[in-house]
């Protein structure tokens, strides 16, 4: 008889069970009241939403960034004036084009029942599918997402 090959087996990080999402969904981002579609990137580190009419401004010391985040593919989108501190600035590679700046703010959001925070870049987002994108950096603290599936997170799926 031949002997058996060692396999590698994955070890569970937690017993508790891993929540599952859909590659969109809604999130609420703290400060607004009305709930912004987001698309769960596995692609994406980064973390982005839309904003328009960035100001960069100072309190106690520390540079702040003051921004507008509204859904612009909605015909009356609900606008909201968000402030954060400035967490960084980063050089942002564009598809057919050159780098760019993007102030990065760190932002507090729920999805499902989850309350998450994470770092997103500010960006205008008009062209894309959704007002937020939610990358890697975000998604390794929530679960597993379902590339097949949507609007997953208000049902509690579990694996």
């Amino acid at each position: 008889m031949e002997e058996a090959e060692a396999v590698a087996v994955a070890v569970p990080v937690s017993p508790d069970p891993v929540r599952i999402y859909g590659w969109r969904e809604d999130v609420l981002i703290d400060g607004m009241k009305e709930k912004l579609l987001a698309k769960l990137d596995t692609g994406a580190l980064t973390s982005s939403i839309h904003a328009e009419e960035k100001e960069l401004f100072e309190r106690d010391g520390k540079k702040w960034v003051r921004f507008i985040v509204s859904d612009t593919r909605k015909e009356h989108p609900v606008r909201a004036r968000l402030e954060a501190p400035l967490v960084r600035t980063a050089r942002i590679k564009e598809p057919n084009a050159e780098s760019v700046a993007r102030e990065v703010v760190r932002l507090s959001f729920q999805i499902g029942e989850r309350k998450v925070r994470g770092e997103f870049t500010l960006n205008n987002r008009n062209n894309m599918l959704a007002p937020v994108l939610l990358g890697r950096a975000v998604l390794k603290d929530l679960g597993f997402v379902d590339s097949t599936r949507t609007h997953l997170a208000d049902q509690k799926i579990s694996r």
